[in-house]
């Protein structure tokens, strides 16, 4: 049960509060004055004080100040009377939760320490959650030891200290979001809202609205006013992933909140100024998407102030080792699926593939493995089949797996490798055309209806 603090010079208030509120099961202390309080407080942790306002030597608000100091956890309630209102607002300005007035029922002080404590057991757990996520995003959890990474870590710690706008980019899997996290929680404004927009994965009609609220009957469907994330962000930072996949309309309006930190709701003509820092990712070229006009030049530009790029996989291998481990590790710390070791022929395979999920397909691949291999070693036939495998490009630009690369001594399934492989082709071929299944069907020279044919029999998940 919760301990409470009684500060108060009457002494049967004092006592006809100690009564009630042991009655009900809290621990309960007991000062006659704000000396006697904070000598209390050097010996006993407590978790609520119920403090009058007017009382010799210190008063009310000297002593929450001071009691701050020594216990910051604590919620204060003040005490006071009717003619001492203006005192009470001043002590909940220096920190205290609430307040009540004499003669107050003792009924409103059961409810009312209810929902301070509920109050300061939700703000103890965000601080706590608070400090969890800054401890994950710190630079060093970051994992990778290669020169490209020590590059980009140099650059994230650079940025992290400074309001300027941020433009990662990237393929897919990289840890473009990761990178954006660990800027924001290392930043001034780590203790403020860091707000997450997945630009791809909201239909371009609803996007604006998404970003910049809007008002109530602004377009069919809206029957409340609401509020956007640019609001929602206000002093803190947005995250604008996939920003290449942005409609040129939205991009002016996110241009003039970069230049002006102001915009209108959908339907409003009412002008929202904000305080938001700005980075967004793309694993687009923009550069190209500005050449073919798709992306404004203006706003590349405007998000290009300090651009961060974030290599593939492929491209550190050295770092391969050391994203297993830390993988492995991760798997055994949430789950508990625990894998002994991976055979030496294992650690080869997987430095020499060319992971094009990128980090995001090894950590996938790698939880996969240590659920089912808990307690063993991961052998090679554990892998999937395309690991075995190695890209050999002929000369017609095709790109196909090597078959003496493919098969393993101990065999394969036939039926499975092709499968595999051609889930694998068409996965990769939506992946790189956005969901789009007309590009994705030229790019494997099929018709589209075999294509939508050959996704629907295998269930697989079109992101759009």
């Amino acid at each position: 049960m919760a301990r409470i603090l009684i500060v108060d010079d009457e002494v049967a208030i004092r006592k006809a509060l100690e009564r009630f509120l042991g009655g009900l099961g809290y621990e309960v202390f007991v000062a006659a004055n704000g000396e006697d309080a904070l000598s209390l407080l050097e010996k006993e942790a407590v978790d609520l004080a119920l403090v009058d306002l007017v009382m010799p030597k210190i008063d009310g608000i000297e002593f929450i100040k001071r009691m701050k100091k020594l216990q910051p956890s604590v919620v204060p309630i003040v005490l006071t009377g009717f003619g001492t209102i203006t005192s009470a607002v001043e002590a909940m300005k220096a920190g205290a939760y609430h307040y009540l007035t004499k003669p107050f029922e003792l009924d409103d002080i059961a409810s009312l320490l209810v929902t301070a404590l509920e109050h300061s057991k939700l703000k103890e757990e965000n601080r706590i959650l608070k400090k969890q996520i800054r401890e994950k995003y710190r630079f060093e959890n970051i994992v990778g030891t290669s020169d490209e990474m020590a590059g980009v870590f140099d650059m994230v710690e650079k940025v992290s200290e400074s309001d300027s706008t941020v433009l990662i980019t990237g393929e897919s899997g990289t840890g473009k979001e990761l990178i954006a996290r660990a800027i924001h929680y290392n930043s001034p404004r780590k203790d403020r809202p860091l707000v997450v927009v997945n630009c791809a994965a909201i239909p371009e009609e609803l996007l604006e609205s998404e970003l910049f609220g809007h008002v109530k009957g602004s377009f069919t469907g809206a029957v409340a006013t609401r509020m956007g994330k640019f609001d929602a962000a206000d002093t803190g930072t947005i995250f604008l992933d996939e920003i290449g996949d942005m409609s040129p309309k939205l991009q002016v309006k996110v241009l003039r909140v970069i230049q002006e930190q102001r915009f209108d709701p959908v339907g409003s003509s009412t002008t929202h100024q904000v305080n938001v820092r700005i980075i967004a990712a793309t694993n687009q070229e923009l550069e190209k998407a500005v050449k073919e006009g798709r992306f404004r030049e203006d706003l590349f530009y405007r998000l290009n102030v300090i651009p961060i790029h974030l290599p593939p996989l492929r491209e550190r291998k050295s770092d391969v080792l050391l994203l297993i481990r830390h993988f492995m590790e991760k798997s055994c710390n949430a789950q508990g699926k625990c894998v002994k070791d991976i055979s030496p022929d294992v650690e080869k395979m997987l430095v020499n593939y060319n992971w094009p999920g990128n980090v995001r397909e090894l950590e996938n691949m790698m939880e996969r493995l240590s659920v089912l291999k808990a307690g063993n070693i991961i052998e090679s036939a554990d892998l999937p089949v395309k690991v075995f495998g190695k890209k050999v490009e002929r000369a017609t630009g095709e790109v196909v797996n090597s078959a003496e690369n493919i098969i393993p001594d101990f065999g394969i399934s036939f039926k499975k490798a092709v499968s595999d492989f051609e889930t694998n082709l068409i996965t990769e071929a939506l992946k790189k055309t956005g969901g789009n299944k007309n590009r994705a069907a030229t790019l494997l020279k099929l018709n589209r209806t075999t294509l939508v044919e050959k996704i629907k029999k295998k269930k697989l998940k079109v992101d759009k």
